[in-house]
């Protein structure tokens, strides 16, 4: 009995060798060495100490009940209440009268400083301005940019509120490309005084080859289609040859304008619904009203941020055949403020740091003292573009940007990981986007008397 017993267990442990094997060669890859063992040491994936980092499939899950929800939504309105959007009231938001069209003439006259700054750099390439008269010049075509709409949209009153911040934005964008044109220019120059002819790209931001096509050189970018390029490209960093994508794809920038054209028809709804939490607002229930705006005002923010920085500057980018499509990075993912504000508006902080952060650090400032006046720059410019519009002065938006610095702080020093990034959602979700709806809550009360 003893003998076939004992043939039995080496016929099982042979069994058991040769699946091993099988497995082996089966592709398991030592993943379950032995079929006896099953288990590992190893994290639930939605552990914090998991390594697993693929959640596409719960994102496209948020995706489809967000369509599902709002498809409902957008269902029942149009059978209650017929279309929100109607186009002559969204035109009507840019013009009091058909017949007079302020901004967009305001916006027009904006080509005249821009050949301003292209005659300056023209007569500083050919040595008829000294650098010092080319700077005065440039400094004064710069003031009256900033200086000449807010007088305009004040002293006007023609001027709509959306339609004197389209203008003050557009007069904002070629402050800042005008600046990096007269910097990239100045550059040039005093390469060519150190022999360097044949300058492709500024020193402070590199870029990818252009693919063997011909580049140009300095002064040979002093021209009127080269200047216009840069104005209407989705950049504020002025380069003479900028990466190229080599053809329009069509179906690219159907897609996006498709998008654009959706999320704008959500937005008007959402902005209307979310006033009515303010129609009789007293101070006792005042931070009830905002966290009741805190969700409907973020999801206005969260829709912007995608028709803009996504759907519209790709198109942009695709009409013009601009290369370089990082207009933002992973800023969801932010567990500090600081690192909220250098990647998700990536044309704004490519400016700064080229521009005005890395002069200040030659200069001799700290690198505390550059990012303070960098928030200050921004929280001024912030200010210049809601409360000009608006005709009003509350100072929300300047207060909001400068209690970024001691946040931005308080996050870095004490929290880490999930806690600063939901630090930072809710700085996002209850900050400056409320402060924002301050202002229209405030016109709304001195220009309408409360009634939205």
């Amino acid at each position: 009995m003893a003998a076939p017993a004992t043939r039995r267990r080496r016929a099982t442990i042979s069994a058991v060798r040769s699946d091993e094997a099988a497995g082996e060669k089966g592709g398991l890859g030592g993943r379950t060495p032995n079929k006896l063992s099953c288990h590992r040491l190893q994290e639930s994936l939605l552990s914090s100490a998991s390594s697993f980092s693929n959640y596409r499939g719960i994102l496209n899950w948020c995706v489809v009940m967000l369509v599902l929800s709002n498809t409902r939504l957008f269902l029942e309105n149009l059978l209650r209440y017929g279309i929100l959007v109607d186009p002559i009231q969204v035109v009507s938001l840019f013009l009091k009268d058909p017949y007079r069209w302020p901004a967009m003439c305001l916006v027009i006259v904006s080509n005249m400083f821009i050949m301003v700054a292209l005659y300056t750099e023209r007569q500083l390439a050919k040595g008829s301005f000294s650098e010092k008269l080319g700077l005065f010049i440039h400094c004064l075509n710069l003031s009256i940019v900033l200086v000449f709409p807010v007088a305009t949209v004040l002293l006007l009153p023609s001027v709509t509120p959306v339609g004197g911040a389209f203008a003050l934005s557009a007069y904002t964008i070629v402050l800042l490309k005008l600046y990096s044109y007269k910097d990239v220019n100045k550059w040039c120059r005093e390469r060519d005084q150190v022999f360097v002819r044949n300058l492709r790209r500024s020193l402070s931001c590199p870029s990818a080859p252009s693919n063997g096509k011909q580049t140009v050189s300095y002064p040979g970018n002093l021209t009127v289609k080269d200047l216009y390029y840069f104005v209407f490209a989705p950049t504020l960093c002025y380069e003479l040859n900028f990466p190229r994508s080599a053809r329009i794809r069509l179906g690219f920038l159907l897609r996006r304008l498709f998008e654009m054209i959706i999320v704008l028809q959500w937005m008007v709804p959402v902005i209307r619904s979310s006033m009515k939490p303010f129609e009789e607002m007293d101070f006792s229930r005042m931070v009830e009203h905002l966290l009741r705006l805190a969700v409907p005002n973020h999801f206005i923010w969260l829709i912007f941020f995608y028709w803009f920085f996504h759907s519209s500057m790709n198109l942009v980018a695709e009409l013009l055949r601009f290369g370089d499509r990082e207009f933002y990075r992973d800023w969801w993912n932010s567990e500090t403020v600081t690192y909220f504000w250098q990647n998700w508006n990536i044309p704004v902080h490519k400016w700064c740091l080229r521009h005005f952060y890395k002069p200040l650090l030659r200069r001799g400032l700290n690198k505390w003292l550059s990012q303070a006046a960098v928030f200050l720059l921004s929280a001024f410019f912030h200010e210049y573009l809601v409360s000009v519009p608006l005709r009003m002065f509350r100072l929300w938006a300047f207060m909001g940007m400068m209690a970024q610095l001691p946040l931005a702080w308080l996050v870095a020093r004490f929290l880490r990981g999930n806690y600063g990034n939901a630090a930072v959602w809710m700085s996002l979700i209850i900050g400056q986007p409320i402060a924002v709806m301050m202002y229209v809550h405030d016109y709304y009360i001195l220009n309408c008397g409360g009634d939205v």
